[in-house]
């Protein structure tokens, strides 16, 4: 039973998630909003929906580890396994992507939040500080977007609505209908995975933590590894990297931000000792490809992926 309350709340995000990034997407490309705006914002929010939902009903359940494990999971996931699969199919040839700046925002968000983490437990004033931050972080992405505006526009438009497999003639009601199916969707399937985790946490004996980091973050980055790996399909190195890169972005300022007003969250000395300092290497390792145009082979997919399943043992054996 806990397995099935998993993988039916696991299948509800997905489907929820992907409905509300197609119809906000659609919605915002209709109403003429700079493409760039849309991939940093619509698509980050809404491919990071289902970590969101996860984080404020296991706060509200008294969960905070699952709430916590969950992000720091997911950013881990999603350089490792998130790029890692893909680059495992088809190389990815990042030399034309310039994704300095803003992969230079992450680490500066994550070295932030790592510093916020050991001032815990998380209360309202730490939200305060990451939501504030979200906000300059999004007031200088609309600027970006608003000054480099150029003829190449239509084209990128096309090209974002074709990777969200967004019709361009899609009509208005089938954008409410999706964005309703998501709102409807992501809180139900939140509770059954909460619900779910829970029951399989306590039946072997694992910690919220560790549910959290795993299975709960595996799960909830299913979006990402959507969207990248369509986008790798593609030969869109700069959109597979910007959407890692925002997606982490998201989950540390928009997420835990908005969570910790839920508080307080404590952090457990695991997360200060271990977790944080991974996911912290995990985006530092991605320098490697932002800096030096290196191409993300099949070889550095079997690496990304391999590192990956080492701290899934790890976890499940501390």
């Amino acid at each position: 039973m806990a397995f099935l309350l998993v993988a039916s709340g696991l299948v509800l995000l997905v489907l929820a998630g992907d409905f509300l990034v197609k119809g906000a997407v659609g919605l915002s490309l209709k109403l003429g909003v700079p493409t760039l705006v849309v991939s940093v914002t619509i698509v980050g929010f809404g491919t990071s929906a289902p970590e969101m939902l996860i984080a404020i009903q296991s706060a509200l359940d008294g969960a905070p580890g699952i709430a916590l494990g969950n992000v720091v999971g997911s950013n881990t996931a999603n350089v490792l396994l998130v790029l890692g699969f893909p680059a495992l199919l088809y190389t990815l040839d990042t030399s034309t992507s310039d994704t300095r700046r803003i992969y230079l925002m992450m680490l500066g968000v994550s070295v932030i939040f790592i510093a916020l983490g050991f001032m815990g437990p998380l209360h309202i004033w730490h939200g305060a500080v990451l939501l504030g931050l979200l906000g300059m972080m999004l007031w200088d992405n609309l600027h970006s977007a608003m000054c480099s505006r150029n003829e190449a526009k239509a084209e990128s438009t096309a090209d974002l609505a074709a990777l969200e497999g967004i019709r361009p003639d899609m009509p208005l009601w089938r954008m409410g209908l999706y964005l309703i199916l998501g709102m409807v969707g992501l809180p139900l399937g939140a509770q059954l995975m909460i619900d779910g985790s829970l029951m399989i946490a306590e039946r072997f004996n694992l910690g919220e933590e560790v549910i959290g980091l795993t299975l709960v973050a595996v799960g909830t980055s299913l979006p990402e590894l959507a969207t990248t790996t369509v986008a790798a399909l593609r030969r869109e190195a700069d959109v597979a990297l910007g959407n890692v890169i925002g997606s982490n972005m998201f989950n540390l300022l928009a997420i835990m931000g908005v969570t910790s007003f839920f508080g307080p969250l404590p952090v457990a000395q695991e997360f200060l000792h271990t977790d944080f300092w991974i996911m912290l290497g995990a985006s530092a390792l991605l320098g490697v490809f932002v800096f030096t145009k290196l191409k993300m082979t099949r070889l550095w997919g079997v690496a990304f992926l391999g590192l990956y399943v080492v701290y899934m043992v790890y976890l499940l054996g501390r």
